[in-house]
């Protein structure tokens, strides 16, 4: 085994990271499992595989441009593997994993391999909450945020895409996957649109790619090979657009029938494999071939490395472009269930404009299984 300790080249001070080289795969995979998130002294340790080692110690004064991405992605509960042997992990797949319309799908009806991402993984979270976690990113202690407020105390932040999967659940589990836009996003693309658009264009575009890379003949069955789906169609989503960032929270249990599927997919959680792309569907043929926006594969999660997260206080939850306090519409509401004795119990419904909902529709503009 060889250790080696990086220096800041200007101030020879160690830069807080080292790299081993392991005598095998399994011995690297049995480090992470044992030592990623554990704490020595006081200090908690971070193991993933140095995937990018040239890139870490490249650039201006030993330092890489985007090496804060590079710990967003290390921080997570779940580490960062290899695509092809991530147990309890998380990695970026391949986009040509994933087909996607290609530009005569319209005439040809001809599907592309996915190609690059349009955005860069930034990183994945594996959490649970007391109730239902939603605006992740709005959290006082959300990682992401914490990380992107000290990258970038002064000037302009990079812009967060986030996948809120809520999985229904008492412990309320969340697996979030977080990309970052390096680049700006071109004036009028799909993407702006999508950006700049209501909830009805969102609902109508945002479009998930399910492949079941590993998991038992049980969840093959039910689930299939590959489920594609238009998000707002399927379930019920609700945006959160900020800033420099836009969240999409996913209540898949809102949908009874994905909701059963997903309640049979958890019990063997344990064992599965999957990869979820990302993307904006392309309905006209100026918006062809499909891009994908990101995507992330989850393998083997284990319920127990669920980081949990506190709920936020009532000033940082609720809708974010709402103009009265969320203390104010609960009063509100307190007051209608006094006055209608026989009505709705408080909480029984929602408030927001950015929920939406519906059945499970099994034909090309809602859920495929191929």
């Amino acid at each position: 085994m060889e250790v080696f300790l990086p220096r800041d080249r200007p101030s020879s001070k160690l830069r807080g990271f080292a790299f081993v080289r392991m005598g095998s795969e399994e011995e690297l995979a049995r480090a992470v499992r044992l030592l990623h998130c554990e704490s020595f002294g006081g200090r908690k340790f971070l193991v993933q595989r140095a995937r990018l080692y040239h890139l870490l110690m490249a650039g201006h004064d030993g330092q890489n441009e985007h090496e804060w991405i590079e710990r967003v992605k290390s921080e997570g509960a779940v580490p960062l593997l290899q695509p092809d042997n991530c147990p309890d992990g998380w990695a970026s797949p391949p986009g040509d994993k994933f087909m996607v319309r290609g530009p005569n799908y319209f005439t040809d009806r001809v599907k592309i391999p996915g190609g690059n991402y349009l955005l860069k993984p930034l990183g994945f979270d594996w959490i649970k909450g007391a109730t239902k976690i939603s605006d992740v990113l709005n959290h006082p202690n959300s990682r992401v945020r914490k990380a992107i407020d000290n990258e970038f105390a002064i000037g302009k932040k990079p812009f967060i895409w986030a996948f809120n999967l809520q999985v229904p659940s008492k412990d309320n589990y969340s697996a979030v996957a977080y990309f970052v836009a390096l680049d700006p996003i071109p004036e009028g693309s799909l993407m702006d649109r999508f950006l700049k658009g209501d909830d009805a264009f969102r609902n109508s575009r945002l479009k998930l790619i399910a492949n079941i890379v590993k998991g038992p003949w049980i969840v093959r069955t039910a689930v299939g090979e590959q489920a594609i789906c238009i998000l707002g169609r399927a379930v019920s989503c609700k945006y959160f657009i900020r800033e420099n960032y836009i969240e999409v929270d996913v209540d898949i249990g809102a949908s009874m029938v994905a909701n059963a599927i997903v309640h049979l997919a958890f019990g063997y959680i344990t064992t599965l494999t999957v990869d979820l792309a990302f993307l904006i569907e392309g309905q006209t043929e100026l918006e062809l071939p499909e891009r994908i926006l990101g995507a992330v594969r989850f393998s083997e999660l284990n319920p127990a490395s669920a980081r949990p997260i506190e709920p936020p206080s009532d000033e940082n939850s609720g809708n974010p472009q709402s103009s009265l306090p969320t203390r104010l519409w609960k009063s509100i509401g307190q007051g209608f269930s006094h006055l209608l004795q026989n009505g709705v119990q408080e909480g029984s419904a929602s408030s927001s404009a950015h929920v939406n909902g519906s059945a499970l529709d099994f034909d090309g503009d809602g859920v495929v299984k191929k």
